[in-house]
């Protein structure tokens, strides 16, 4: 066998291509392993790190130039979401409460840390800089928000503005600190410092926001152009931070502020999240596992009480600040718990003061493996808090927000107009098999909203017009247009709903039925599903997926066993009920309207769930309810306490004539794909199912934020 081997295992496992092929296939697999076991999947790619790092297999080694390169990329474009995502008016508004929390949340721990210097006869200056460790924190726990669409959360938002200062005044200290060891520190210093962040503060947030719009203005739609330009600005932005001696994750969040404003929610900044989402920031990560150096533990083991004591004084003093914050301003419990876990995570920022401090001979090995552990419980401890927690903050601020006082959740299936065929639904007809239920589906809503219906064709084009394929398309399209006639004379005759037959040249049949929707300004798309027993757990073809995507209405995908008419007992699952939920919730209305039928919102919680919790979830599901227009339609409200949501579901979905379940998608990518909990239940139900995708969220409603490609499944988060 040797002799087929040009290298050893170990040399090609030390290449750059082997090394990235490894990490491609962590980032890929480890995170839904984690997710199944209903851990956080970051907890996954840090404990992957542990494995294959040097505590482990030894695969990778974080002083690699390529794990650095990664490494670094992935702290910066952490850093650079995080300021993409800030809602800036919300951020002007909590900017004196970003402060405030973070000169809490940066005082009290250092307080604490010189304490323990002092106690465990370390000198002032020593003790300071161990201070200035326990001050600063990572928003490790950052993409768990971002996926639950809690970005705009002010809990959120005011915890990432206090990154900004704890992570400039923990280097900062440092700064001075290595400055007063080596004999060369001066207030001149410290004051050139300052001055050189603020005019690079300036520089940033006007001159590259508005060195942005003028490229934007200029290149038109020339995305690919644009895209690099964003990347450009961020890697610039932090290579000049670092100059001016400041962290370069500084620079990073600023250029994301920067550029939040220029980019929007387009297709730009679709590209730059997707590209950070799924590659540098997981490999983040990783990288962070390999720097826990579980052979370091015997050393700590051996002189456990400062490290013990390190660890409690962090997570205490940080919830200290948490708790002194939710005074000043009057948070919720679930927000001060939000705003606790994701301070507490000790990681980039605080080793690598931590290095520079022992190499500098500040401090000693006891102190630098203290950090060590300190980083290995808070990275796991501060995901998993979020997690826990996150969803209740998505239920609260939901309810206790302003999306209630607006009409935006039923703007798209609104109160039947006077004037008519102000609403349409557009049905394609390219699957004959579930053309005619499609049809009355669509004719059911636009009966109720007084609107009308428009059958697509689409006949997929040809470089030349004069083809013989095209003309075989074209003729097919005419067929299945005049098909559609037919179908709507056996159910038209009484309710005359207006039919206005499209067909359309496109090379893309997903992209045709986006633009005619579009063009229409069409408040609904129908599209049929496939059968799983045909073609197993692959539900949704690409055409579906990329209408998904790109529509900017939403979409039913059905797959109905009966008439639609005969569809009168409806259940739809609700998982966090929420204002978004109102959207769904509105169309099952409108069709238990239509057939005199009667909607039970099903939810499953947890069989230890307190009383208290049971009845705040049925006062907040009377509650959406009640925000419904009135309709001739009964609806119930039924809590099962049980262990298996997915079971449950599909064996009470058999005492119903239809299940509607709601999947809400994020454009990130080019693509999406439904969730864990999604797949069974489609495959599993036996019933007529339909499955309404809504539009990519918008202000002030924004849902599931997430690393990845994700759709949201009853309300909560897909996976």
């Amino acid at each position: 066998m040797q002799l087929f081997l040009v290298e050893s295992a170990s040399q090609t496992l030390n290449q750059p291509v082997s090394t990235f092929a490894l990490l491609l296939a962590i980032v890929l697999i480890t995170p839904p392993i984690f997710e199944r076991l209903k851990l956080p999947g970051l907890v996954g790619l840090i404990a992957a790190g542990v494995i294959f790092g040097t505590s482990g297999l030894g695969w990778l080694n974080p002083e690699t130039d390529i794990m650095k390169l990664f490494s670094d990329i992935g702290k910066i474009y952490l850093m650079f979401v995080a300021g993409l995502e800030i809602d800036l008016e919300l951020f002007q508004r909590t900017r004196n409460r970003s402060l405030a929390f973070g000169f809490l949340t940066f005082v009290i721990p250092m307080i604490g840390g010189i304490g323990i210097g002092l106690m465990f006869g370390f000198g002032w200056l020593a003790a300071v800089l161990i201070g200035s460790l326990l001050a600063s924190h990572t928003l490790l726990a950052y993409p768990i928000v971002q996926r639950l669409g809690l970005v705009s959360n002010e809990a959120v938002t005011v915890t990432v503005g206090a990154t900004i200062f704890t992570d400039i005044g923990s280097l900062l200290v440092l700064a001075i600190c290595i400055g007063i060891n080596q004999g060369d520190f001066s207030t001149v210093k410290l004051l050139t410092l300052l001055g050189s962040l603020g005019l690079y503060a300036i520089a940033v947030l006007v001159g590259l926001k508005r060195l942005g719009q003028l490229f934007f203005l200029k290149t038109g739609n020339d995305d690919g152009n644009q895209f690099l330009f964003v990347l450009l600005s961020v890697f610039v932005s932090a290579v000049v931070a670092q100059l001016i001696g400041v962290e370069s994750i500084i620079g990073a969040f600023l250029a994301g502020l920067a550029i939040n404003s220029i980019i929007g929610d387009g297709p730009v900044k679709e590209k730059t999240e997707f590209l950070g989402s799924v590659l540098f920031i997981p490999m983040f990560f990783v990288n962070m596992g390999l720097l826990l150096n579980l052979k370091a533990f015997a050393g700590i083991l051996a002189s456990i009480e400062l490290p013990l004591l390190v660890v409690v004084t962090l997570l205490s003093t940080k919830f200290l600040a948490s708790l002194a914050t939710k005074q000043l301003f009057g948070y919720s419990w679930p927000q001060t718990w939000t705003m606790w876990s994701l301070s507490i995570p000790q990681v980039a920022a605080t080793l690598a003061a931590a290095l520079v401090a022992y190499e500098a001979k500040i401090i000693n090995i006891q102190v630098f493996n203290s950090v060590i552990l300190l980083m290995l419980v808070t990275s796991i401890l501060g995901p998993l808090v979020t997690a826990g927690i996150a969803p209740t903050l998505v239920l609260q601020d939901d309810f206790e927000s302003h999306s209630f006082e607006t009409s935006d959740s039923l703007n798209w299936l609104p109160l039947p107009s006077d004037i008519p065929q102000s609403f349409s639904v557009v049905v394609p007809t390219y699957n004959p098999d579930t053309q005619k239920h499609l049809i009355q589906l669509a004719a059911s809503v636009a009966q109720y909203e007084n609107g009308k219906i428009i059958p697509l064709a689409i006949a997929l084009a040809q470089p030349q017009m004069d083809s013989p394929q095209l003309e075989r398309a074209v003729a097919r399209g005419r067929q299945q247009l005049d098909r559609v006639r037919e179908i709507s004379q056996e159910f038209n005759t009484s309710i005359n709903i207006p039919i206005e037959p499209k067909l359309r040249i496109d090379y893309s049949v997903a992209q045709a039925i986006s633009h005619v929707s579009r063009e229409e300004n069409a408040g609904l798309i129908v599209l049929g599903m496939r059968n799983p027993s045909r073609f197993g757990a692959q539900l949704l073809s690409s055409i579906q997926d990329d209408v998904l995507w790109s529509a900017h209405c939403p979409v039913v995908i059905a797959r109905l066993l009966e008439p639609p008419e005969q569809l009168k007992n409806i259940v739809l699952p609700i998982e966090t009920p929420s204002p978004a939920m109102l959207r769904v919730l509105r169309f099952a209305q409108v069709l238990a309207a239509t057939n005199q039928g009667k909607i039970t919102l099903l939810h499953v919680c947890s069989p230890r769930a307190s009383l208290t919790h049971q009845t705040r979830l049925h006062k907040q599901l009377n509650l959406l309810v009640s925000r419904l227009p009135a309709a001739e339609c009964l609806i119930e409200i039924e809590l099962v306490k049980r262990d298996n949501p997915v079971l449950t579901i599909t064996r009470a979905a058999q005492l119903y004539d239809l299940v509607i379940l709601r999947s809400q998608r994020r454009r990130i990518g080019n693509g999406i794909s439904i969730g864990t909990s999604t797949t069974p239940l489609l495959t599993q139900i036996k019933k007529s199912i339909i499955l309404v995708g809504e539009p990519h969220p918008q202000q002030p409603l924004r849902r599931v934020p997430a690393v990845g490609r994700s759709a949201e499944l009853l309300g909560g988060a897909s996976r």
